[in-house]
């Protein structure tokens, strides 16, 4: 496969226009009448790319999307509070509106994805998280003007393929998540690929129901029953021994309700959701991943922003992040699991696209990294 292009070849930019996409989209809210940024890594991971363009003399403009406004000028995803931190962080950085305030974005628009690059001399991908998307600031511009990979992106990609091209063994995948048609296709490629695949979340109980277990009113999708027996029979995926859960119609998630959680053995009665694994499954699954050589980390265990549904998804984090392997964790509901237990920094690599993860995985390439590859220019 052709090597993602750098920007460092093109030396001094001085009277340069360059356009970089990045990934933006992060999350603001209201504070003293003023909407802000309440978690700028997005930001900040894009800092040195813009630095150094800027210290080669280049004229730098960001884009970005923010939000669903479908295509559509809507004020609630106007990118000001994003451009604001983005001038107290790197001044001189010009930042455009919302990329999908038009709705060529999305539909990969040739005429729009051109009217990005009119007046810029170079074009530099810088989001990863976005570049499972064939829209038009993804995949247009690297036809049109001499394109690169950021360093993020091109380190993001390397990462994410040498785990399943050259992993430490044994690699230990550990998949959640509440829907199995989201994962079905990164389970079967990792059953191939790793020594281990641990599935949790709500995903499970479809497995479950595959290995003749009683599952209770928990999320299931009888489509999948086949697929997932055929999976077991592998022998490297492996599911959970016990689950926690509620009586079904009782609230959870966020701001859920008081009743005490109950604990399942293997099979979940009639009346009641399964909504976390169980401290035997927790024990067995940090006991895979202390041995891991490396681990692949994409998807909660449970409903974890209710915190009588956190153990399981904590239990993971935890051992990923005293494991010792080399532990790349895939963005989204993990990523925010390590934040709030205060262990980013414990494992080796957070990718800033859950989605872009799980699609390079599954088929070892991506929209935007391809565009860059088959770009005409030098």
């Amino acid at each position: 496969m052709r090597p993602l292009p750098s920007p460092a070849r093109w030396g001094d930019l001085t009277g340069k226009r360059v356009l970089v996409r990045v990934d933006f989209n992060v999350p603001v809210a209201e504070r003293d009448g003023e909407v802000v940024v309440t978690d700028d890594f997005r930001l900040r991971a894009a800092l040195p790319l813009l630095g150094d363009l800027l210290g080669r003399g280049a004229s730098v403009v960001a884009c970005t999307h923010f939000g669903r406004p479908e295509g559509r000028v809507d004020a609630r995803y106007s990118l000001d509070p994003v451009r604001r931190a983005l001038d107290a962080l790197c001044p001189g950085v010009e930042l455009m509106e919302n990329l999908r305030f038009d709705p060529g974005e999305e539909a990969g628009d040739p005429a729009f994805g051109a009217s990005l690059v009119e007046g810029v001399d170079y074009y530099v991908n810088e989001a990863f998280g976005a570049s499972h998307r064939a829209h038009a600031s993804i995949v247009v511009p690297p036809r049109l003007v001499p394109s690169a990979a950021g360093p993020n992106l091109a380190h993001e990609a390397e990462t994410i393929l040498t785990l399943l091209e050259e992993p430490p063994r044994p690699l230990v995948a550990v998949v959640g998540g509440a829907k199995v048609k989201d994962k079905i296709g990164l389970v079967r490629v990792l059953a191939e690929r790793a020594d281990l695949v641990l599935v949790g979340g709500g995903m499970a109980h479809t497995f479950a129901l595959a290995d003749g277990r009683r599952v209770g009113d928990s999320l299931v999708d009888l489509g999948w029953v086949e697929e997932c027996r055929t999976l077991l029979k592998s022998g490297t995926v492996v599911i959970p021994l016990d689950a926690r859960g509620l009586p079904s119609g009782a609230p959870f998630g966020t701001g859920g309700g008081e009743a005490p959680a109950v604990d399942f053995a293997r099979d979940v009665p009639d009346g009641f959701t399964a909504l976390d694994i169980g401290p035997q499954t927790a024990a067995l699954f940090g006991a895979a991943i202390a041995g891991a050589g490396s681990v692949l980390w994409n998807g909660p265990m449970g409903v974890f922003e209710d915190p009588r549904f956190m153990a399981g998804t904590e239990a993971v984090a935890r051992a990923v992040a005293a494991s010792g392997a080399v532990s790349v964790v895939g963005g989204g509901d993990s990523a925010a699991a390590l934040d709030a237990l205060g262990l980013r920094e414990a494992v080796t690599f957070v990718s800033t696209g859950g989605g872009a993860t799980l699609r390079l995985v599954e088929e070892g390439d991506l929209p935007g990294l391809r565009a860059l590859r088959e770009s005409p220019f030098d």
